[in-house]
């Protein structure tokens, strides 16, 4: 569920009609309830209620301070993949002690930064990253805490570049070699090893992928407790998926249910991953009708915000509903393409979709944009980032700043002997 719904035939955010900010800040922006996100976060946790568990942000999806800053007054903590989103999990109170880091690359630089911090631990994905992480901890005189990241070569039956637990996969160790590198890992002298990491894929709408995972990690988690290694975490990633059209994955009461009937014997504390599925629903991307241009063969709709703003459609060819902020009635709409005014023609939002009547200089909203959609912008076309928006009941918080033509150029340099 979430909170932008019409009344008397225009869209609102809450208690705020989505046109009066549109009128104060200019368009495209993107726009979060606080109340979806606040009822989100908290269904999720406290479906897992049962068991002794931390619910660590995926950054990765939305890492907007003002949105971190109230999952960290909920208890959160945070599930980062750089540096940069370490930065961002302490600059907004989120304790380090909560705070755990995956990702295949991290450099000399990110790890050092990430054991001066002490953060919970990392999620190592290969040897070599383990063997940098024990150099690093030895330099400063510390130990890591490290759980290994096991591929457990489960298909979870989503868009295969968000497939991460596949044996051809860039993620993660294999499931086959699992104990030998934990064994590895018990010799070295400034490692702790502390728990199990697994994540298998983003956008999985069936608790089944889910269930065959766990079941291959709790065996391992046997055996290598069995072999005297402590197993004290079990981070169980994150991945489940939202509804953007006909999509119908479990609720988080019921993807908890299916989890915990595998691993809550286990005694370990469970660590989980969310992220699309407390943001995803929570923000929509408000952009204005620039043209209707029609074709021999085709309508097109061009709007003013574009590929880089929100790149979903155009990298998985992704599914986003489309709905003018202003109902008409009685009025016949169009099948047309709704595309940006990025050279590319890969810059689209929906095609051949049939849309409501539309006007030119008409508000649209891009529904189902709170995860992966200012997150993975960019300033291609040298286009300034847009602005975000945080509507809490009927106050409007501006929480960044749309970027200006002077901030894409900032840092730069022209060479002296060119001046």
């Amino acid at each position: 569920m979430h909170n932008f719904q019409y009344r008397r035939g225009e869209l609102y955010c809450e208690d705020v009609p989505i046109s009066r900010i549109a009128e104060e800040m200019g368009t495209p922006f993107y726009l979060y309830s606080h109340r979806t996100l606040l009822n989100h976060f908290r269904v999720f946790d406290s479906a897992f209620a049962k068991i002794p568990h931390l619910i660590c942000f995926a950054l990765k999806a939305n890492s907007n301070l003002g949105i971190l800053r109230i999952f960290a007054q909920e208890g959160a903590g945070a599930d980062v993949v750089s540096g940069g989103e370490i930065h961002r999990a302490l600059k907004v109170g989120i304790p380090p002690d909560r705070i755990v880091y995956a990702g295949v690359g991290k450099s000399r630089e990110e790890i050092g930064f990430a054991l001066k911090s002490g953060i919970l631990m990392f999620n190592v994905e290969s040897s070599p990253e383990l063997a940098l992480i024990n150099e690093v901890a030895r330099e400063l005189g510390t130990f890591a805490p490290v759980a290994l990241r096991i591929n457990p070569d489960v298909n979870p039956e989503t868009h295969p570049y968000i497939a991460t637990g596949l044996k051809n996969s860039k993620f993660g160790i294999d499931i086959a070699v699992a104990l030998e590198e934990y064994q590895t890992a018990m010799e070295m002298s400034h490692v702790k090893v502390i728990g199990v990491h697994q994540h298998i894929g983003s956008q999985i709408t069936e608790v089944g992928p889910f269930v065959d995972s766990l079941d291959k990690i709790v065996g391992l988690i046997q055996t290598l407790r069995a072999r005297g290694i402590p197993i004290q975490f079990l981070d169980v990633g994150g991945g489940l998926g939202i509804a953007y059209n006909s999509e119908n994955p479990p609720t988080p009461k019921a993807f908890a249910e299916a989890l915990m009937a595998v691993i809550q014997d286990l005694g370990c504390t469970v660590v989980l991953e969310p992220g699309r599925v407390i943001v995803g629903n929570a923000g929509i991307l408000v952009t204005k009708v620039l043209y209707l241009k029609r074709a021999s063969q085709k309508n097109f709709v061009i709007v003013d915000a574009g590929m880089n703003d929100l790149i979903r459609p155009s990298l998985y060819g992704s599914y986003h509903s489309i709905l003018p902020i202003q109902q008409k009635d009685g009025e016949e709409g169009l099948t047309a393409d709704v595309v940006g005014p990025i050279c590319e023609s890969g810059d689209f939002f929906a095609k051949d979709r049939k849309l409501p009547p539309l006007d030119q200089g008409e508000l649209i909203a891009i529904m189902s944009a709170g995860a992966y959609g200012f997150s993975m912008s960019s300033s291609y076309n040298s286009r300034p980032r847009v602005a975000e928006v945080l509507v809490r009941g009927k106050e409007i918080h501006l929480i960044r700043e749309r970027e200006t033509w002077d901030d894409l150029i900032r840092g730069e340099r022209i060479p002296s002997f060119l001046e």
